[in-house]
């Protein structure tokens, strides 16, 4: 299913990706120099397409640092309860193992409890 809709969105992206750049193929300077516009520095002739679909990944690439960047007081309070919960299972772990040690050492010998345990009652609290 993830395969048929990746080709559902891919093929379809990609036919107008090159319907774009087969009806964009003319040139165009891209310059750098705002102060000489005539015969600038710094520029680049490239076909238009390849300057748009240039900045369009460069936007997207922006806006993921920035989501990161934004999202990085998250990601540090997700790390910080994985640390109080691990903290927390390696106490609980401690506990149980005092507390099984202490019902090792408080539970009467089997030939106390009698056949059917130490209230003389079955499961379903039947006097026996």
């Amino acid at each position: 299913m993830r395969k048929f809709l990746t080709a559902v969105v891919v093929i379809p992206l990609a036919l107008i990706f090159i319907i774009f750049a087969v009806a964009n193929r003319h040139f165009v300077t891209v310059s750098f120099d705002p102060f000489n516009s005539t015969t600038p520095l710094i520029a680049a002739t490239l076909p238009l397409f390849v300057v748009i679909i240039t900045s369009a990944i460069l936007g997207v690439i922006a806006g993921g640092m920035a989501t990161w960047l934004r999202q990085g007081r998250w990601r540090r309070a997700a790390r910080q309860h994985e640390a109080d919960a691990r903290h927390v299972r390696a106490e609980l772990a401690d506990l149980r193992a005092a507390s099984s040690r202490d019902d090792a050492q408080r539970r009467p010998a089997p030939a106390q409890l009698g056949f059917y345990g130490p209230n003389g009652r079955d499961k379903q609290g039947a006097t026996l």
